[in-house]
């Protein structure tokens, strides 16, 4: 089943850990893919030294100040788009990076792999036909958190915030 706007509609800190376990599905060329998510990092507010928000709206992160459940990408190094997906209401810019599927580590490898560019900027997770996130039937998953990955410009306490989320794997859940 598909996740609703609700779902996407609450703190980002409340959606990045619901968000593991659970299926992303893209859909290429009429073939459909299903991969388990198993870490995300979350990027909460303004006032989130580590978030893109933090110098206010810009073209770039517009779509962080819409309402949750649209994709968020953004290109770094001038080769990797990363995919975000943005939570929390209009005006509450918030966005959760995914950083892993199952067996996909990575988030460059990650959209390489899926074939996510510029194009998914502002998709509607709700509606889209080529991408969306689904519950996930297992309900035993436990994660672990750590502090965001490559984010020591923000400077404390923003760098060593406990907000990225990994899945608890067994082998054979992937």
């Amino acid at each position: 089943m598909r996740l609703t706007r609700s779902f996407f509609e609450r703190d980002v800190l409340q959606v990045a850990p619901d968000l593991m376990g659970k299926k992303l599905v893209r859909v290429r060329n009429n073939i459909i893919a299903v991969y388990t998510i198993t870490e995300v990092e979350a990027y909460r507010g303004s006032e989130d030294k580590a978030s893109h928000a933090r110098f206010g709206k810009t073209y770039r992160n517009s779509i962080m100040f819409a309402r949750g459940g649209l994709v968020y990408v953004y290109l770094i190094y001038g080769m990797y788009w990363m995919l975000n997906f943005v939570t929390g209401g209009e005006n509450q810019p918030q966005a959760i990076l995914v950083r892993g599927l199952g067996g996909i580590e990575g988030p460059g490898k990650l959209t390489r792999t899926l074939d996510i560019d510029k194009s998914f900027y502002g998709e509607d997770l709700t509606v889209s036909d080529r991408i969306w996130i689904e519950n996930s039937e297992d309900i035993n998953l436990s994660f672990i958190q750590k502090v965001r990955y490559g984010i020591d410009y923000a400077g404390e306490p923003w760098k060593s915030m406990p907000w990225r989320f990994i899945l608890n794997q067994r082998p054979e859940t992937f």
